[in-house]
Order: C-alpha cells, then structure tokens, then sequence
C-alpha cells in the first residue's frame, strides 16, 4: 500500500498493496472453472493485506514520524479483521458465498489506503494505544456481526418466499447463525465498553466533540439491543436492525468524521 502523502509512492513500501489487490480481484471472481482459484486467492490476499498494514499504520516507507492513522487505514483494518475472522469460521462451517462479498470489500479498502494512507500521529500515553486496539477490534468484531445479520436477513427473506436458505448459508441452520451473529454483539460491545473506558482515563481534557458522542450513541444503542434481546426476546429483524444503526454510528464515529475532515476539508484530524 501507498504510504506518501499521495498515490507516488516507493515500490518498496507499495508492493504488498498491489498484491493484495490483484489476490482480492481474483478471488472475487466466480464461475465453475475459477472457483477454485479463487478461494485460494482470498487466504493469501489476506496475508498480503496484513504486510500492507504493517507498512501502512507503522508508517514503514513513510516520511511521517509515528503510527499512521485516518479514516482509510482503519476502515483497511477492520476489513481485514471481518475476513480473518471469516477464514477462522470458514474451518467449521464453509459459507463459500461469502467471498463474493469480502474479496471485492478488501480490494476496495485497500485502494482507499493507497490513496488515503492517513497522518502520522503519536500517542500521548502509554494506553493510547490500547484504546486504539480495542476500539479497531470493536469495529472488526461489530463488522462480522453485520456480515452474519445480513445473512440471516437473507436466510430470513428467502424462507418467506419459500426458497432454501442453505442456499446462502449451506450447513448453518438460522438458530446457529443468530446466535453467532449476537455473540459476535456482545464480544464487540464488551471490547467497545473497554475501549471507551480507556478514552476516558487516557485523555487528559475530556471534550464532547462529535467522535464522542457518536460512539457514546453507538454503545447506548448496542446496549440496548442486548438488553432488548434478554428481557423482551428480541429477535429477525427488529434486532438486526438495531444492529445495523449501531454499527452506522460507530462507523461514522471514527471514519466517517475523518473523512469528512480528510477529503472534504482537506486537513487533519485525530
């Protein structure tokens, strides 16, 4: 991945990111004759995406001192974790239409990155940067709920008219993928709990800026669906539904507002 201010980068720092780019175009193709080429092509892609990142947020290649963080990056990030934990799943249960969803998904956050490879930033504490783990591991494991949910509305869509859902989800019966779906929930909300903990210890002045208050709208709205879904039996659609506007405002919370001053206004901003 591109690691300059700008797509005119050195090969040295570039070529995990082309790679994984041509790997992710590759396992996005489908067809009998390819099918098999590509679910080979998607494993590697990912580790070439991974050595992307390395380059990408450590700044490897990069005149900027510090991580490298903005919207692109992160949004890099987290579709690498939902295609990791996809690939883990993927051992005990196959959901081989999935691929068709990540790979073009990959490849187009990895062109973001490239063109968008974010700003140098230090951490002012020793805990930042645990706050920027858990809250990239909020995103990734949140991102895999919204895979699973909207399978499961699918699965859902195609009962009601009366079709197989395995042919979506082949070998998870629905009750399997809804429990998957909001263990993915509660894994996600626990790590974003932490992590808003953290912001709170590790920032010396406390402001209520936009990034606050969309992530605290985000928990509040996570917070709710489990508490829906444990005292009133929430479930289909209504609950995914609560899960979808969670992630909106998460994602809006970090990448969405850095995009905004980014690529709108054209200035920096952690």
């Amino acid at each position: 991945m591109i690691l300059s201010s700008g797509p005119a980068s050195t090969l040295a720092s570039g070529w995990p990111g082309v790679l994984a780019s041509l790997l992710y175009a590759v396992a996005a193709l489908r067809g009998d004759r390819v099918d098999r080429v590509a679910a080979l092509a998607l494993p590697c892609a990912w580790l070439a995406h991974l050595l992307a990142l390395v380059f990408d947020i450590g700044g490897f290649g990069s005149q900027l001192e510090g991580a490298r963080l903005g919207f692109a990056p992160v949004l890099s990030l987290t579709v690498w974790i939902v295609i990791g934990v996809h690939a883990v799943e993927s051992r005990f249960v196959p959901l081989p239409a999935v691929r068709s969803w990540l790979a073009p998904a990959g490849l187009l956050v990895v062109i973001l990155a490239a063109f968008f490879p974010g700003d140098g930033h230090h951490f002012n504490s020793p805990w930042a940067p645990w706050h920027f783990v858990l809250g990239v591991g909020a995103y990734g494991l949140f991102g895999a709920a919204v895979l699973h949910a909207a399978l499961l509305d699918a699965a859902e869509r195609r009962l009601r008219q009366k079709s197989a859902a395995a042919g979506l989800a082949p070998g998870m019966p629905l009750l399997q993928l809804e429990r998957l779906t909001f263990r993915f929930v509660e894994v996600g909300f626990a790590v974003l709990s932490g992590a808003l903990a953290l912001g709170i210890v590790t920032t010396s002045q406390w402001r209520w800026d936009h990034k606050t208050v969309l992530s605290v709208l985000g928990w509040a709205v996570f917070a709710g669906l489990l508490t829906g879904r444990r005292l009133r039996g929430w479930r289909g659609r209504k609950a995914t539904r609560w899960l979808y506007v969670g992630a909106v405002l998460l994602l809006l919370a970090y990448v969405g507002s850095r995009f905004v001053f980014e690529v709108l206004l054209g200035r920096p901003q952690i």
